[in-house]
């Protein structure tokens, strides 16, 4: 997009986003959040309140451990030198707690100058004027424009055309494989890659060789009581289908129930509970691959630093093409603007400015597994030279998020209920047409609730 977006003017003396009332906006706020929780600890150097009064850029995240880790190292890279900037950290607990404290902030206009947001829970924050949009020039500005992104997650950051997101980077849902294994079942290329899968009966074949390879089983999957595993993996596969997985407004939800019916089929075909387990959890299937217990493992690529410390002759590629067409589940982390009720105009363009500066530092951020989404990164050669992040990176160019709708998103119910007929399926307890029937059941619930920003 080239058009001008400019930042937006002082909300009304409502001291609230204009068209909401304060009874919606609280509804808006517990809906957007999931559920209204207790605030988890905070670090940082900074207090969440009002930007305006702090002498340095207010940023929030969610990013601890190693990922907290690297994101220092970023700030600290951007904030050397005479026009480095001055960052006041704060760091919240991930879940509803976040989205709670983000959206509160937001809604009463004092909020810190940028926060980190999953893509797909911004259908959730934009509608109800919790977001200010981008200004593209001034991040052209500054080296960032839309040609830097791939237009499959690009297309995620508008609301009503507008850009209220920059990601950060892309996670997507991969497998991971032992080479040495993968190597004797003969499913790699000539150049030692994963080799494409192609077909179902090719990703069964391909589970049996690698059960014959280690001794023991082929493909891992922890799903169980998880409430997003199965869903990922589903996602993945409906999407290669071709067909659409929509949550229009009011509804009913608009899914080809017969792809979905094959997908379920073939997920119960692959992990059979034979060559490939169907019963194991998060844990479990971790652990079976780091002791070899399994040839390759369905994970999101930010299990890599824990896999590559197993010592195994860790492989990585984008979930393999079984049903046509390339899709692979992610999700992204994107800088946001939470709404401010009188942004000052300098330090709306410092907070674009550093939005810039950090996504080019996403070379950092690629050394825990993250895809960068900012795309001249990956198209360095340090970036080439990591294994084996460089060889999953092309998901971020077929990449499917959840259906936008605020109830959906990373974290939220929806995923859950959508796991709940999935495992049951895949341990045996129902055939595919029921846990498809209840799944299109639990979508037309979610979508028969009002929707608390229309």
């Amino acid at each position: 997009m080239s058009s001008r977006h400019p930042v937006p003017e002082a909300a009304p003396p409502s001291d609230r986003p204009r068209g909401l009332s304060r009874r919606r906006l609280m509804r808006h706020t517990l809906a957007a959040a999931g559920a209204l929780a207790a605030v988890g600890p905070l670090s940082g150097c900074s207090s969440p309140a009002a930007a305006s009064g702090a002498s340095g850029l207010s940023v929030w995240d969610l990013f601890q451990g190693g990922d907290g880790m690297l994101m220092d190292d970023m700030i600290a890279a951007v904030s050397r030198g005479r026009h480095g900037f001055d960052v006041q950290r704060t760091i919240l607990d991930w879940g509803p707690s976040y989205y709670t404290k983000l959206a509160m902030s937001a809604a009463g206009g004092r909020a810190a100058d940028i926060a980190v947001l999953h893509l797909s829970r911004l259908a959730g924050y934009a509608p109800g004027g919790l977001l200010d949009p981008f200004d593209l020039d001034l991040l052209a500005e500054f080296g960032v424009t839309e040609k830097d992104f791939t237009p499959a997650v690009w297309q995620r950051t508008r609301h009503d055309g507008v850009v209220h997101a920059i990601p950060l980077d892309v996670h997507p849902f991969i497998v991971f494989y032992d080479k040495e294994a993968a190597g004797t079942a003969g499913l790699l290329d000539s150049s030692g890659e994963l080799a494409p899968m192609g077909s179902p009966e090719a990703f069964l074949d391909a589970g049996k060789a690698l059960a014959e390879a280690t001794g023991q089983s082929g493909i891992l999957f922890g799903h169980v009581t998880d409430t997003a595993q199965n869903w990922r993996q589903f996602a993945a596969l409906y999407a290669q289908t071709g067909a659409s997985f929509t949550l229009p407004g009011g509804g009913p939800p608009e899914i080809d129930v017969d792809a979905a019916v094959r997908v379920v089929t073939f997920m119960q075909q692959l992990f059979d509970g034979r060559t490939n387990p169907n019963n194991l959890d998060y844990t479990g299937a971790m652990a079976g691959f780091i002791g070899g217990r399994g040839g390759m493992v369905m994970l999101g690529e930010w299990e890599l630093p824990t896999l590559k410390k197993s010592g195994i002759p860790l492989g990585a590629a984008p979930f393999p093409t079984v049903f046509g067409e390339p899709a692979v589940y992610t999700d992204s982390h994107s800088f946001v603007l939470p709404h401010q009720k009188n942004p000052d105009p300098a330090r709306r363009r410092e907070a674009h400015r550093y939005v810039a500066e950090i996504v080019k530092q996403s070379l950092t951020w690629a050394s825990a597994g993250h895809i960068p989404a900012y795309q001249p990164v990956v198209a360095e050669p340090a970036y080439a030279a990591l294994d084996p992040q460089s060889s999953y990176a092309r998901a971020a160019e077929v990449a499917v998020l959840d259906p936008p709708n605020w109830f959906a998103g990373a974290g939220s119910n929806f995923q859950n209920r959508m796991c709940q007929p999935l495992q049951s399926a895949l341990l045996g307890n129902t055939t595919p047409e029921k846990a498809v029937r209840q799944m299109v059941a639990e979508a037309d619930t979610l979508l028969r609730q009002p929707d608390p920003v229309a």
